[in-house]
């Protein structure tokens, strides 16, 4: 079992002070009339680099020495995980290296590229670019920094749970993405290290839910990756995951596996209703409202975790063309 413990995710809180957004939680009036009690939105997609994934990668590239900050960073993304290391490497003065594959649309290779970052292509697959960076960490002697499975980036990510308690210290639910489960680790490690009682919910999409499939195996396995609209929680927990996964399994209530067409309607409530534009992982937790998977106990947290989304397919979404 990991050793991660509150202390940690205080420590982080205190580093990344300056480096990110606190977000706003916002009071949503069309889900607490559909559900019959409070439900707030936890607006992670307002973080700077707009997904949670800037509070982990900042922690991590702050807790470096100074002779690990000469040596810079690298890691392997499919973009946002990436784009968030930039930006923090940026912000402290390290280098920082990023591996991405062939499939990695050119849109984001340059926002990466923008933030200062080497960006490196690397292969046909997410596996080839964590290779490479693998590879990389190894002969330059740079720090990698992967983008769930590292105590210091789910501490940073568990500064999350930390804000919604100090903004909503009665919460009875919090709704979480859940992928490779460095955002749910930390989040309801702050949450049950400091009440116990808060029911904590993942959420994910039913095409090649990696974290479910493991928990329903009993340990890590992998699972095909498949097109949906929640793109962000793709991709594997890691056979050899060494906290995510122990973490989650202690600290997981409950499992929510959402189908394409309700993710779709949870991107459209998000425009509609709360005037959000946001990336299919973002809008899980709406979707699951919009299910009636949760409970009607309140008040309720929905994480809302990021909101880069390609245009094309948001609009696509918004005409009722997808799913």
């Amino acid at each position: 079992m990991s050793e991660l413990s509150l202390h940690d995710i205080h420590l982080a809180h205190q580093r990344i002070q300056g480096l990110v957004r606190r977000t706003p939680l916002e009071h949503s009036p069309s889900l607490s009339r559909l559900v019959g009690v409070p439900v707030y939105l936890k607006l992670e997609s307002q973080q700077l680099t707009g997904s949670f994934k800037l509070r982990g990668a900042s922690n991590a590239v702050a807790c470096l020495d100074d002779q690990q900050r000469a040596r810079g960073v690298v890691t392997a993304s499919t973009g946002n995980h990436g784009r968030a290391l930039a930006f923090a490497a940026s912000q402290l003065g390290v280098q920082a290296t990023v591996y991405l594959s062939q499939l990695v649309p050119a849109n984001k290779v340059q926002a990466i590229r923008d933030l200062g970052a080497e960006v490196c292509i690397a292969g046909l697959s997410q596996d080839d670019a964590q290779h490479a960076a693998q590879r990389h960490a190894e002969e330059q002697g740079a720090m990698l920094v992967p983008p769930f499975d590292h105590p210091a980036v789910i501490a940073g990510q568990g500064t999350l749970g930390l804000e919604i308690i100090e903004q909503l210290p009665d919460v009875s639910q919090v709704l979480v993405p859940l992928s490779g489960g460095g955002l749910f680790a930390g989040v309801a490690l702050a949450l049950k290290s400091l009440n116990p009682a808060i029911t904590t919910h993942g959420i994910s999409m039913r095409r090649g839910a990696a974290m479910h499939a493991s928990l329903q195996a009993g340990h890590p396995v992998e699972v095909q990756e498949l097109p949906t609209l929640a793109d962000s929680l793709g991709g594997g927990i890691g056979l050899d995951n060494r906290h995510t996964f122990t973490l989650t399994q202690r600290l997981l209530d409950q499992l929510h596996l959402l189908e394409e067409a309700s993710i779709a309607a949870g991107l459209r409530h998000a425009y509609h209703q709360e005037r959000q534009v946001l990336e299919g992982a973002g809008a899980v937790g709406i979707a699951a409202l919009l299910d009636g998977l949760v409970p009607a106990r309140g008040p309720i947290v929905v994480v809302v975790s990021g909101r880069n989304v390609d245009t094309a397919q948001h609009l696509r979404v918004m005409n009722g063309d997808h799913a």
